[in-house]
């Protein structure tokens, strides 16, 4: 029988990890995802093989096995996470993105844009599953509408995350939401719907906070506001007909295109607008009379205009796909992380401290949500950490007389939610990405994530629809 690594042995690497994660932050600041954080991962990956091959005699064939499956996971939200980087691209010197900041500058009242940029970002996710599609569309638009308002990039990354991760944990169209009540093995709309008993409170919450800080907030002049829009008018062509794209994206998903159809279609037909309504921003990016070079630069690297207008120059400054290469990159060195983690036994070690713990109610909601978040930590994905959660506490809430809809909920409360909270985690490090906004910047302002974990274990102190059926074996 293999043996497995104590406890305080499995922790090592994650004491080494958070340590080198630290000291590399500290050194290289913003820079830190070119390269440093990668080595750091990948340093305490080997660091994880070497005491596993040498104390417990693992082989290396289930390490490779191991990091191979972690990675093949993911392999579809790295295709996502490069034609993210394309569409920001294409939406952003197309006009798209210019466009609906227009006119959304003229619509949304500064008091109320926090609050309001929240549920936008709630609704659009809810209708389509997607936090990462909401956030790379919408979720743009409405940062560059903040920040020519003056709200700090905190403040409007934290409203749109907290807008789109609500949608995307009671959505019957996001994939966490149908793999958390898969793996328990409890129906979808009776998941979503003991959801709410957690999940609605958060977000009223949230969107409180929101509304006050508003009010509180100081937020540039009408005047400044004006110029920002007469900059966008000068740079871009600013019309209705670009909304066309934006639509069609809508629509696709609403008839449950696959996310990677509906991003390339809406990706391409970004770049048939650009060439229609802007071209001579493409002949600026190319450096040439070239449009069709102008178009791919677009899709594939970065872009910068000259707008007049600091703050818009910066806005409208685009990454396209190479932009993402360094998340892709931290992406797969995670991936050898969680399945070197995963394959030492490590992972079943830690996480069985906190089964020790589960006594009464409380300490059985609280152990999943701490034992989801840890494996969030570890993992750096969502996916893996609401199998892996569901699968190890299956058992325990079924002896214990707890109802398999606890479990999902209580996993939804604490992975799906908190996985954009963590810089080394998959949704962590696509948000930051996409927003352009360091996690560490937007993770205090993210209130729904934040609160949602720790509604779950109030609602399970108050003891609100948690039935508990007669067991023989004594807790």
């Amino acid at each position: 029988m293999k043996k497995i690594p104590s406890p305080l042995v499995s922790l090592l690497p994650i004491v080494l990890l958070v340590g080198m994660l630290f000291a590399t932050i500290h050194t290289f600041g913003s820079d830190a995802l070119e390269g440093g954080s990668q080595i750091s991962l990948l340093t305490t990956t080997a660091f994880c093989v070497f005491i596993g091959i040498t104390f417990y005699r693992v082989p290396w064939k289930d390490y490779e096995l191991a990091i191979t499956n972690n990675i093949s996971g993911v392999a579809t939200a790295i295709i996502i996470l490069l034609i993210i980087g394309a569409l920001s691209g294409a939406w952003m010197i197309s006009g798209i993105v210019p466009t609906l900041i227009y006119y959304g500058m003229q619509i949304i009242h500064p008091d109320f844009f926090l609050a309001s940029t929240c549920i936008i970002c709630a609704l659009i996710s809810v209708m389509t599953g997607s936090s990462w599609t909401t956030i790379a569309t919408i979720g743009i638009a409405l940062m560059g509408i903040g920040k020519a308002q003056g709200f700090n990039e905190g403040w409007i990354a934290g409203a749109i995350i907290s807008g789109a991760y609500f949608g995307d944990k009671i959505s019957p169209l996001s994939e966490t939401t149908i793999l958390a009540s898969s793996i328990t093995d409890v129906p979808l709309f009776r998941h979503i719907r003991y959801m709410l008993i957690t999940t609605t409170p958060s977000l009223i919450i949230t969107l409180v906070i929101f509304t006050v800080m508003g009010f509180v907030i100081e937020t540039n002049s009408t005047a400044h506001m004006a110029d920002f829009a007469t900059s966008l008018k000068d740079t871009f062509t600013i019309t209705p007909w670009l909304l066309i794209v934006p639509l069609v994206t809508g629509i696709l998903i609403a008839r449950k295109v696959p996310s990677i159809i509906t991003l390339f279609i809406s990706t391409m037909l970004a770049g048939i607008c650009a060439i229609i309504f802007q071209p001579d921003l493409l002949r600026e990016i190319a450096g040439e009379n070239n449009i069709f070079k102008g178009v791919m630069m677009t899709f594939y690297g970065s872009t910068g205009l000259d707008t007049g207008n600091s703050m818009l120059t910066d806005l409208v400054s685009t990454r396209g796909m190479a932009g993402m290469m360094n998340t892709v990159w931290l992406i797969l060195c995670a991936m050898c992380f969680g399945g070197a983690m995963t394959a030492s036994g490590m992972l079943g070690s830690i996480t069985s401290v906190f089964v020790r713990f589960m006594k009464g109610r409380v300490s059985v909601v609280a152990s999943t949500v701490c034992s989801g978040l840890f494996l969030n930590l570890t993992t750096a994905d969502q996916y893996i950490s609401i199998i892996l959660t569901g699968n190890m506490f299956r058992n325990i809430y079924e002896k214990k007389g707890y109802e398999n809809r606890l479990l999902s909920r209580t996993t939804e409360d604490a992975v799906t939610v908190t996985s954009p909270l963590i810089p080394w985690n998959t949704c962590g490090m696509t948000q930051a990405t996409i927003l352009n906004v360091s996690t560490l910047t937007y993770l205090p302002y993210c209130f729904f994530n934040i609160i949602s974990p720790l509604m779950s274990i109030l609602v399970a102190a108050i003891g609100y629809k948690i039935v508990k059926r007669p067991v023989n074996n004594p807790e």
